[in-house]
């Protein structure tokens, strides 16, 4: 098996067990899965066929111990980007790993020398300042916040100012970590690279140099403001833009807003958790607003026109039919929500019928006698869906 199948095959995932699972596991996935696409059981199904060799091949690996800890370490060392190549040229790697050929992953073709520097001058060197390596630029950390927002302003967008406080290069020493007046100096364990080399079975780890703690410079004389870190708290105010339509909980992204990078690297974004307040008369649905409006009995018995609030904006009129029923919903185009490409949803308007809570002796001998006018039960359909009389 070729390195390259070592790195880009996920034998845990074909097999659906996690990188932890047990021999057990394993075995009892892989019986599962080889019932469920054994060429027997799929006849002339070319698909299952390959299914059933890719199982195979990942429980070939993942089911041998010594097999199962160098598939580990090599994509451990390649996910790290700190793999470099611990013998000459067309060693054949980890110690049992048969048809390991490291030529497959730098490109040169049989482990050839010229693939492997083209890996490693690219993996150790590109992206630094020339002579200077280990400086590399580096983009500043994403920055977290929250705002809260009336209902209209998440409605229709708003600028809020946001006050951050996060690490930035110090304005004392400028972010070198010496004392002013003095320069800090390359580190000579690491050369000035900010890793150290640590090896593993004809593999060698990159990892940070515990004497300059991966910065590849040393400072003897300290800045007193930053102990020697270079970097110090400061507080900043920006203007954030929260688009228009924003939902509650909703997570905004600020591109360039966050940390500001080091050595010239970019800033990172600015993630903003939003947090709306509930409005005391309208309420939201996807691009639409909602409100509950009351009407009389007449009103909805015999037809009106009634005037209903918009949100921020004039009342408009709201034809009601004559024998409107409570609780039907009617649509005002064009008075929801904000869209971003500049149009707007619909207001949902949905009619309650008023009952009052006391009534003049003239009204209650009217509705009397409107009563004694009704022949129909407004009841009988319900029993007779129900199947009683």
């Amino acid at each position: 098996m070729s390195t390259k199948d070592y790195v880009e095959k996920d034998f845990y995932k074909i097999l659906g067990v996690s990188k932890d699972a047990s021999a057990d596991e394993i075995k009892k996935a892989y019986r599962g899965l080889a019932r469920k696409h054994h060429p027997d059981a799929n006849k002339g199904e070319s698909k299952s066929e390959e299914r059933f060799k890719e199982i195979s091949e990942a429980y070939d690996v993942l089911s041998d111990d010594t097999k199962r800890r160098e598939y580990d370490e090599a994509r451990a060392l390649f996910g790290s980007g700190g793999m470099r190549f611990g013998g000459h040229a067309g060693s054949a790697g980890p110690a049992g790993a048969q048809g390991f050929d490291l030529g497959d992953l730098f490109g040169g073709g049989g482990g050839s020398a010229g693939g492997i520097g083209d890996v490693f001058g690219g993996l150790f060197g590109r992206g630094r300042t020339a002579g200077r390596p280990g400086q590399a630029a580096r983009r500043g950390a994403d920055v977290e916040s929250e705002v809260t927002l009336g209902f209209a302003e998440a409605i229709d967008g708003v600028t809020v100012p946001l006050r951050l406080t996060g690490e930035g290069a110090c304005s004392t020493c400028r972010g070198t970590g010496a004392r002013t007046g003095t320069a800090p100096r390359v580190c000579p364990t690491c050369q000035g690279s900010g890793q150290t080399s640590r090896n593993a079975g004809g593999f060698a780890f990159a990892e940070p140099c515990r004497d300059c703690r991966g910065r590849g410079l040393v400072v003897d004389d300290p800045c007193p403001v930053c102990n020697g870190s270079g970097r110090e708290l400061s507080t900043r105010t920006i203007s954030a833009r929260i688009p228009v339509g924003v939902r509650d909980g909703q997570r905004i992204r600020l591109k360039g807003k966050g940390a500001p990078g080091e050595r010239g690297g970019p800033s990172g974004d600015l993630l903003i958790l939003v947090h709306v307040t509930p409005h005391r008369l309208f309420g939201r649905k996807d691009d639409h607003l909602t409100l509950s409006a009351p009407v009389t009995f007449a009103e909805a018995a015999l037809g009106a026109e009634v005037r209903v609030p918009t949100l921020g904006g004039q009342p408009v009129t709201l034809r009601v039919p004559a024998g409107t029923s409570s609780g039907r919903t009617f649509r005002v185009k064009g008075k929801g929500v904000s869209r971003r490409d500049g149009s707007r949803g619909d207001l949902l308007v949905t009619v309650e019928v008023a009952v009052p809570a006391e009534l003049t002796d003239e009204a209650m001998t009217a509705l009397k006698a409107f009563d004694a006018t009704q022949a129909a039960d407004p009841r009988g359909e319900l029993f007779k869906a129900a199947g009683s009389s």
